[in-house]
């Protein structure tokens, strides 16, 4: 089908048949050494049959992944780790070469794929800026020119004359990011960068990036924050083992990475569990009278019912159910063991059920994580993703904070409790 040149023009990204293979070294190798190279050299000249060598497995990161982007769209790539998200960025930043297909990008690039790229530890945050600038395209009269609001975003001057060495990771995130975006790129490329931010960097984050977006710029998202991905981005790409499962509305996208989530383990807590000796088989949300739900009003209580089986030794468990907000704050969390409760595990399998007080949370999508820890809240042996609930109500919603009780109140002239009530809504005047 012929494309006319405005529609070509309106494309800011497109990739047509998308591939990258991997090699994989053998079992207990952890990388190629020089010895590998030099003997793969060789054996290429002197053409041996390769049937005498082991063969290295081989795995596709990225599997024939097609889609158009167009100007001034905010995209989120969603997917569970080791989908292809971050390939997919690096293959279209041209920081690695696709083996199958191609990727066209139309317009100045500019890419943040991971905490410290293109900067140098024993310069100073102030050379940096100059570095990384020029790494990204940016001349030295225009970093001259956009200095002070490149450190100004960055919210570190304080630290700007400092090696980079000694910068937390949260600092080399605001310096990176306010480099990237003062390019003032046509396409921007954001890969997790903003995971190790705080709350209010990561809203200044959004609120540039849909400036920028405001001037037309692409944005394209790898984020496993749900309130990031829902703020900034109005379509998600969905991957799956390096195919593109789902690419459309992000509310249909996040329902399916949701439900691709469920017991799935937690990702900070895998290199702590290592081998589980005991796992969550299923998780049941229900109303109080048992009927199953996944959105609860503020006030309602909630039933869940977890079920597990033990693999390994494991002695008098202590169960921990978290709720985890959809911007990664944790909110509330319950405990067997906090709560008097011993779990027999000596069956092999189980249940738990809890009914939790009237919810208090504020209005807002929550993430269950169950945690099993040994008594005392000594090793953590178990974390997966549970289910995911809304809390539903007309008024409260974050601006409140965590969650919302009724106070006891007394009026200072009358000296007796004020009596409550529920909140009035009107519309405003």
């Amino acid at each position: 089908m012929q494309t006319s040149s405005d529609e070509t023009a309106a494309i800011a990204i497109r990739a047509e048949g998308l591939g990258k293979q991997y090699r994989v070294a053998g079992r207990g190798r952890r990388q190629e050494t020089l010895r590998d190279i030099l003997e793969s050299a060789v054996g290429s000249v002197l053409r041996w049959d390769r049937k005498t060598k082991p063969n290295r497995e081989k795995f596709w990161a990225l599997q024939d992944v097609s889609f158009e982007i167009r100007q001034g769209e905010n995209v989120g790539i969603l997917g569970l780790n080791g989908a292809g998200k971050s390939t997919l960025l690096k293959v279209l930043s041209r920081v690695t070469d696709p083996t199958t297909g191609t990727a066209r990008i139309n317009g100045r690039l500019g890419s943040l794929l991971e905490v410290g790229t293109g900067f140098h530890g024993e310069l100073t945050g102030r050379e940096n800026i100059f570095l990384y600038g020029a790494i990204l395209g940016m001349t030295r009269a225009e970093i001259n020119q956009k200095f002070d609001a490149i450190v100004e975003f960055s919210g570190i001057a304080e630290f700007i004359n400092m090696p980079v060495k000694r910068y937390s990771s949260g600092m080399y995130v605001r310096l990176a990011f306010s480099v990237a975006a003062h390019l003032e790129p046509d396409i921007l490329l954001l890969d997790e960068v903003l995971a190790v931010g705080d709350l209010a960097f990561q809203r200044k984050c959004m609120a540039f990036a849909k400036d920028l977006q405001k001037r037309r710029a692409t944005i394209v998202f790898v984020s496993h924050n749900m309130f990031s991905i829902k703020t900034m981005c109005d379509r998600v790409i969905y991957l799956h083992n390096g195919q593109v499962r789902f690419d459309g509305p992000t509310e249909q996208g996040i329902a399916l990475y949701e439900a691709d989530c469920r017991l799935e383990a937690v990702p900070w807590a895998k290199a702590e569990v290592g081998d589980a000796p005991i796992g969550v088989t299923d998780v049941l949300l229900a109303d109080e009278a048992g009927a199953p739900r996944s959105v609860f009003d503020h006030g309602e209580r909630m039933r869940l019912r977890i079920e597990f089986k033990v693999l390994g030794a494991v002695e008098a468990p202590n169960f921990i159910i978290a709720f985890v907000r959809s911007d990664g704050v944790a909110c509330c969390c319950y405990s067997t063991e906090l709560d008097g409760v011993s779990v027999d595990v000596s069956g092999g399998a189980g249940t738990i059920d809890l009914l939790t007080p009237p919810l208090s949370l504020v209005a807002e999508l929550y993430t269950i994580e169950i945690l099993v820890r040994e008594h005392g809240f000594q090793k953590l042996i178990c974390a997966q993703f549970g289910a995911t609930f809304h809390v539903r109500d007309p008024l409260l919603d974050m601006n409140f904070g965590v969650f919302h009780e009724a106070g006891e109140w007394a009026c200072r002239d009358e000296g007796r409790p004020a009596t409550p009530r529920a909140p009035v809504l009107e519309a405003a005047p």
